[in-house]
């Protein structure tokens, strides 16, 4: 009696350590492996890397694109703009035209 007795009372006390411990191994997990962990948090970050990259290519595509635009524009026409627009929507720019930019004056 007396052994069991004694085995009952070691189990009873290894009951709670053995929850708190189950429950620091489960936390422990998470924190490497889980949705919002360590692992999880360096794929976001390359992720973010890669979209700033894309952001950036855009933005300078789109700055591009609006100088080109702002030589459009009523306010600041550009004649050699507006010709190059003109002859390429009429069909009638030729593939084997020579463009020379003029150093020193830049009109965008």
């Amino acid at each position: 009696m007396d052994v069991v007795r004694a085995i009952r009372r070691q189990l009873r006390a290894a009951i709670a350590p053995a929850v708190f411990l189950g429950l620091v191994g489960y936390f422990g997990w998470n924190v490497t492996q889980g949705d919002r962990g360590l692992q999880a948090f360096a794929i976001r970050q390359e992720q973010l890397k890669i979209v700033q990259l894309d952001l950036q290519r855009v933005n300078q595509e789109r700055d591009t694109l609006e100088r080109r635009v702002a030589g459009l524009r009523p306010q600041r026409l550009d004649p050699d703009t507006l010709d190059e627009r003109a002859r390429s929507m009429l069909g009638v720019a030729d593939p084997a035209d020579v463009v020379v930019l003029l150093g020193g004056t830049r009109r965008f």
